[in-house]
């Protein structure tokens, strides 16, 4: 019997004859190659992914997903809305997120509608019949960061590319076992870091993409950018496989190339800016120390917050964010409902400039009022005046109860219920309580949905000094301590009780002045600078013919009061032919046209408003009065400039102004100006 080299078994010495020929004349045909080129071996053995595991995490990633897709659509409860597949603003097409449904899409204007994947198909310009393979390349690659290349319609394996020539050899360090990529918002690729598994355990490597070189760039990118600038909050974490692993759950996150190991100062945190971030450290001291030492950082920068998560105290050391997704927790309630630390009670200011250009061609929307229409816009504040007893707080309870349950109040409109916290200092908690319950009594089925938005204090009796202020900011963080679901309105009412006078050694304007800026200011930047600010005050003794002619004139104080509120309405009661149930609302707005007057009426059912009263604040005899008491004022403004040009003294309207000011009955400088005008 023969075997395969065709030597009978046992014939040791043909064996051997045989093996030295060949071995002789296979060293004759040896081809050495060099196998720094190579593509990477470890790319030939990935499983492949089936199509239908790239649509789960698709629907897992809606959140991040449709943002990204159409950046000015907006969610609404479970669902997302935009205008039209070419991502203008509207609501027309309608995505569900939750259910059984998610990623369902329909456009109510065409009668067009699909799952998840033909809305992507849509919005890249590719057809799912005929080039389905690129659909799944392209959802896949946003998913994870990962080229792709399509092996047939069901499932896709990563890209076997071949490394450039000039890319440094990796032998010594065998293949990679991991790459991420680092790309601009736009898309355009940055760096790569690639993770080796060695006996000695894992090194990492960056690529600089620009300089060719296997070395970090400089200043460093963030990762993920392209996601990072569709939304409006950031997670943290320590290294690229937490932020994927928090991304295939809808969540966006990132991270510094180097992870802890990361030198703050040599990374470009800029595309964190205008975001909400949220620190999520490893747990162990390093990660803390680092969390710390970034939270530090980020707050010099125009960041909205920063905050850092405490990870549960039963975990063990050095658990982390990817460790979280493995062990199957929801972790976006987790991010909802865990405990969440201010990085920083220091605040830093930046002036960032633009050019007229950008802001003539400046794609970005006007945010949405907190109060509508453009009555209480973001960062804004909101001065109500009226006169003791006028009922200008139960005014503003009303207000902020309808505010905390999104429901219209009056003329007045709100997006979405809105968390309020209201700093009282004039009423003692069992009256406060009596006169709420009063407030949300007629309405309270409607109301109800809101009790838990609108926070109430007892009455504090001090100043807002520094001291005064981080009370107020404490009880903030403790009354809505999640940073993803910031405060939106912060009232203060009264503004006399809590007005700190001698902050500078100049007039009462100076001190006003400093005391929003360096008070009021100071607590929304602490607990949210998108917020907004509704101080409640009180207005001077004046006729009613005083306040038709200028009504902001009546407001308590100096021209700060007037000039530094965004918006300002003062409250009165009506004239006596409409009873002492109806109050008259004047108001300036600065950031929208005018508000026009309005009148409302208050009873045991609530609040309305006096149908018609915006045409005319008092009925006709108070107009013909306003009307006459003007054409006084202008012929008397003209007989005193024919008088003084006539001895050639000429004025500019600011020097005609000053010189008028509280004579022959025409009122301030700022009524007269009007006049001029």
């Amino acid at each position: 019997m023969k075997n395969k080299s065709g030597n009978t078994p046992g014939n040791k010495s043909d064996n051997k004859t045989t093996d030295k020929k060949t071995t002789k004349k296979t060293n004759k045909n040896i081809v050495w190659l060099d196998f720094n080129n190579a593509p990477e071996q470890t790319a030939l053995h990935k499983p492949r992914i089936n199509t239908q595991e790239i649509k789960s995490r698709l629907i897992q990633a809606l959140p991040a997903a449709l943002p990204y897709l159409f950046p000015a659509g907006k969610q609404r409860g479970n669902q997302f809305m935009v205008g039209d597949l070419e991502g203008n603003p509207g609501k027309s097409l309608v995505i569900e997120m939750q259910g059984e449904r998610a990623g369902m899409w329909i456009d109510f204007a065409t009668g067009e509608g699909g799952d998840i994947v033909q809305l992507w198909a849509q919005v890249v310009h590719l057809d799912t019949k005929r080039e389905f393979p690129q659909v799944i390349a392209s959802i896949a690659q946003w998913l994870g960061g990962f080229d792709t290349a399509m092996n047939d319609s069901n499932s896709y394996m990563p890209k076997q590319t071949t490394q450039a020539p000039s890319e440094p050899p990796v032998d010594t360090l065998g293949p990679a076992s991991a790459k991420w990529d680092y790309r601009t918002a736009e898309g355009q690729l940055l760096a790569c870091v690639y993770r080796y598994d060695t006996v000695e355990g894992k090194e990492y490597r960056p690529w600089d993409v620009q300089t060719r070189s296997m070395r970090a760039p400089d200043p460093r990118p963030l990762y993920n950018q392209p996601q990072i600038a569709t939304v409006d909050k950031v997670v943290l974490v320590e290294g690229e496989k937490c932020a994927d692993a928090l991304l295939s759950q809808g969540i966006v996150a990132t991270t510094a190339m180097g992870g802890a190991n990361a030198p703050v100062n040599k990374t470009d945190w800029t595309p964190l800016q205008g975001k909400q971030v949220l620190i999520w450290p490893d747990n162990d001291q390093a990660g803390r120390q680092y969390a710390e030492k970034v939270a530090a950082h980020l707050s010099k920068l125009d960041v909205v917050s920063v905050s850092m998560l405490e990870p549960p105290e039963d975990k063990p050391e050095k658990w982390d964010a990817f460790d979280a997704v493995e062990d199957g927790m929801d972790v976006q309630q987790f991010i909802e409902h865990s405990t969440q630390q201010p990085a920083s009670q220091d605040i830093h200011y930046q002036l960032h400039t633009h050019t007229a250009r950008e802001a003539l061609n400046n794609p970005s929307t006007i945010p949405e009022d907190l109060i509508g229409p453009r009555v209480l816009t973001p960062a804004g504040t909101w001065l109500i005046a009226g006169a003791p007893k006028v009922g200008k707080s139960d005014f503003v309870l009303n207000l902020l109860t309808h505010a905390a349950a999104g429901l219209n109040f009056l003329c007045f409109n709100f997006p979405r219920p809105l968390r309020v916290f209201y700093a009282q200092a004039e009423i003692e908690k069992p009256y406060l309580d009596e006169r709420y319950k009063q407030v949300i009594q007629p309405s309270y089925d409607q109301l109800e949905r809101g009790l838990d938005n609108l926070i109430l204090t007892s009455r504090f009796r001090f100043q807002l000094d520094e001291q005064g202020i981080q009370v107020v900011i404490n009880a903030i963080h403790r009354a809505f301590p999640n940073p993803a679901h910031p405060i939106d309105i912060v009232a203060i009412d009264p503004f006399r009780n809590v007005y700190q006078s001698g902050l500078t050694e100049g007039d009462l304007n100076e001190d006003l002045l400093a005391f929003f800026t360096q008070r009021l200011e100071v607590i929304l930047q602490h607990v949210n600078p998108k917020a907004a600010l509704i101080v409640v005050h009180h207005t001077n003794k004046i006729t009613r013919r005083m306040l038709i002619d200028d009504p902001m004139a009546a407001i308590s104080g100096g021209g700060a009061i007037l000039s530094y509120p965004t918006s300002l309405s003062v409250l009165a009661k009506s004239d006596e032919g409409q009873g002492p149930s109806t109050l008259s609302m004047w108001s300036e707005l600065r950031n929208g046209p005018s508000l026009g007057t309005h009148e409302f009426q208050r009873d045991k059912a609530g609040w309305q408003e006096v149908a018609g009263s915006n045409l005319r604040l008092v009925r006709q005899r108070w107009g013909e009065m306003n009307d006459k008491e003007q054409e006084r004022k202008r012929r008397t403004i003209l007989e005193f400039i024919f008088n003084e040009a006539s001895e050639g003294r000429l004025y500019t309207s600011s020097s005609l102004s000053k010189k008028l000011s509280g004579k022959y009955g025409l009122g301030s400088e700022a009524t007269i100006r009007r006049h001029l005008r």
